[in-house]
């Protein structure tokens, strides 16, 4: 089995990768805000299409110990379960199958809802474990890259639930990659067509967004520099007579 990396060089990978940065681009052009984050899979900009002025890349591997080409923007080291980022301080986070290779999705996830602001998002793609290639077993073993651990849509859906996200979108794509790896895009096109109208569920890869909705949180303008008024209201004193004395 090879990486993630060198699997989106094949063509199945490539078309998925094709299809994902589409999912991205038309996604998160309008995503606005100051601060955005791409965890993971640095051989892509998931970011590329998005506006804001601060986009960050980071990896859990130092950038030193990449191929160049692997990093086309600055980038820096951090664990997925404890991001460098103040909390709530980020308006959009890019996890482009960050929780398929996350040693504990769970606490990855948990991490992005803390360093999130109200309202901002959340771009998640992973590998769709109900998926087309699951059906070829018969013929070749399923070319899933190492290290992959998916995790399906419809849990990744109860989880972002109990953290207080809101799904505003989910597709399903990628029905190509059941084809054998040697097989062109081309050729195979019409399974994606025929996937996308008959069974959209099955397709091999998903894309979320999803923003986070805390329970309770409210805007505030500049009224809150207002110090309330205190109603004047009488005060009793005591005085010298109202004293004990040895």
């Amino acid at each position: 089995m090879i990486d993630l990396h060198d699997w989106f060089k094949t063509p199945p990978g490539q078309h998925v990768l094709a299809w994902e940065r589409a999912r991205l681009d038309a996604a998160l052009a309008d995503v606005f805000g100051y601060h955005a984050l791409q965890l993971g899979l640095p051989g892509i900009d998931a970011l590329a299409a998005n506006r804001m002025p601060y986009r960050w890349l980071a990896t859990s591997v130092p950038p030193a110990a990449q191929p160049a080409a692997a990093t086309p923007r600055a980038a820096l080291a951090a664990d997925p379960a404890a991001l460098p980022f103040a909390e709530a301080s980020l308006d959009l986070v890019a996890l482009p199958h960050t929780l398929d290779l996350s040693a504990n999705p769970h606490a990855a996830l948990r991490e992005v809802r803390r360093v999130l602001v109200h309202e901002g998002k959340v771009a998640i793609t992973g590998f769709n474990p109900v998926r087309l290639w699951d059906f070829r077993r018969w013929r070749a073993p399923p070319s899933l890259p190492a290290g992959s651990a998916p995790i399906g849509p419809y849990r990744l859906r109860d989880w972002l639930r109990l953290l207080e996200f809101e799904i505003e979108s989910i597709h399903f794509g990628g029905s190509h990659a059941a084809a054998r790896p040697d097989d062109a895009p081309a050729r195979c096109a019409w399974m994606e067509r025929l996937g996308a109208r008959w069974g959209p569920i099955f397709g091999a890869v998903y894309f979320v967004l999803a923003v986070k909705r805390t329970q309770g949180a409210r805007l505030i303008g500049q009224s809150w520099k207002s110090a309330p008024a205190v109603a004047a209201a009488p005060v009793s004193v005591a005085g010298r007579q109202g004293s004990l004395k040895k």
